[in-house]
């Protein structure tokens, strides 16, 4: 079931994506050459520990950490740990927060010193990707217009799209219907309607777009170990256009 949320939902629905963005701000300020994931994910603990509000990664569905951090060739669901981050690394940072039974959940990917033309462009087209997608989000399209937005912008620059892992709605918990997926046809699937909660979250890679699951069996990399790159937005459908819940942290490199 796709769900509207009431007024009061959507406030608290904002309220979320303010702090989720706010925690995400954080760790991008966190991310510099020597720094470790684990370090990564202190300073996120740390910032949701002082905000008062819980973590939407930590223990969900076993998941050891409190947020996502991938680096390079890892796509998404990145574990932290002793990795360390050097200069040239791509860096996806994936937050979900829980306040007061509403969730928010955002991503994105900054470059840490990256002078190589063709990384930066797929971090570029990744968050223009997000944005076309975002632009569908409104009252009397269909669902799968905002893949196909993000298909087109993603293959149109020569990039391919994950089609392992879609993005999702949103609200009372972190995973509601419908998926959405980052590829597809337009003009399929449910009717948009104001206030259904979405978030879209395009994963772009530099090769082909196959992808598998380490040893961990969390952390999701590129299988042809090229590099990829994630970004995602909280947004509420609107009637002339969507709302961005989260916003913070999003154009921000190192």
């Amino acid at each position: 079931m796709i769900i509207v949320k009431t007024h009061d939902e959507l406030e608290n629905m904002r309220r979320a994506g303010r702090i989720t963005a706010q925690v995400c701000e954080g760790m991008v300020r966190s991310v510099s050459p020597g720094v470790t994931t684990a370090e990564i994910d202190r300073c996120a603990a740390n910032l949701i520990g002082e905000l008062g509000v819980k973590s939407a990664f930590l223990g969900y569905h076993g998941f050891p950490a409190t947020v996502c951090v991938s680096v390079n060739e890892e796509v998404v669901h990145g574990v932290p740990g002793p990795r360390r981050i050097q200069l040239g690394d791509i860096v996806s940072l994936d937050v979900g927060v829980e306040v007061g039974g509403f969730f928010g959940d955002m991503a994105t990917t900054i470059m840490v010193g990256v002078v190589d033309p063709d990384v930066i462009r797929l971090v570029a087209v990744a968050r223009q990707a997000l944005s076309a997608g975002i632009c569908q989000a409104r009252a009397g399209n269909r669902l799968s217009d905002i893949s196909a937005a993000i298909e087109e912008v993603a293959t149109g620059e020569g990039f391919s799209v994950v089609r392992d892992f879609v993005g999702h709605g949103i609200g009372r918990a972190m995973h509601e219907d419908p998926q959405i997926p980052n590829f597809g046809p337009p003009g399929r699937g449910p009717v948009l309607r104001e206030g259904m909660t979405f978030a879209i979250e395009p994963m772009l890679n530099m090769g082909g777009p196959g992808v598998e699951v380490r040893e961990d069996q969390w952390t999701v990399v590129t299988r042809d170990r090229r590099p990829s790159a994630h970004v995602e937005q909280t947004v509420v459908v609107g009637k002339d256009a969507a709302e961005i819940l989260t916003c913070a942290g999003e154009k921000r490199d190192n």
